[in-house]
């Protein structure tokens, strides 16, 4: 440990940030969850840990509930495609669950949660493929669900202590 260099340790490429939110995930979420929404929920997380809120490449991050009533409820949702939806669905998601507690004070967080929810529904309505379609409506039945989950998994982190494993550079 001693003889890499500190970037070394910090360095996190997609697929180890993927793994964090996986494991904390899991850690955090007990039994009694599919694997596969769990493994669609990090993915969020992940993806949203990695893309700027001024992103050009990708839909950039939202930096506040707010953003998600300008960019999708201020906008008419009947244009919307399953897609764009479904990245509605996730902004409410992270944003009412992993920063709850920043946002509560300025948001109806409940309200944004239903929100989220109907995002993924509506989703679900769009989209072509059967098996996608049904997996949106099972994000948007277990909404609530999962984003108390990312909000616990946002308290946990912010009172664990900085960690750093040691075996953060080697092979698995």
């Amino acid at each position: 440990m001693f003889g890499l260099p500190l970037e070394k340790h910090l360095a996190f490429d997609s697929d180890r940030t993927f793994e964090f939110f996986a494991d904390s995930l899991k850690e955090i979420s007990g039994s009694g969850f599919d694997m596969k929404e769990l493994l669609y929920n990090a993915s969020v997380l992940a993806h949203y840990a990695q893309t700027s809120t001024v992103s050009v490449t990708d839909f950039p991050s939202p930096r506040s509930l707010v953003c998600v009533f300008d960019n999708f409820i201020y906008e008419t949702e009947a244009s919307l495609g399953s897609e764009v939806l479904e990245i509605a669905g996730t902004h409410c998601l992270l944003m009412a669950g992993f920063f709850e507690d920043q946002m509560r004070n300025r948001h109806n967080v409940g309200w944004y949660s239903s929100l989220g929810s109907s995002f993924f529904y509506k989703a679900s309505l769009c989209e072509e493929k059967k098996i996608r379609a049904e997996f949106l409506k099972t994000m948007s039945r277990s909404f609530e669900p999962w984003r108390q989950r990312h909000s616990r998994l946002s308290r946990e982190l912010r009172v664990t202590p900085y960690l750093l494993r040691m075996d953060a550079g080697k092979p698995q």
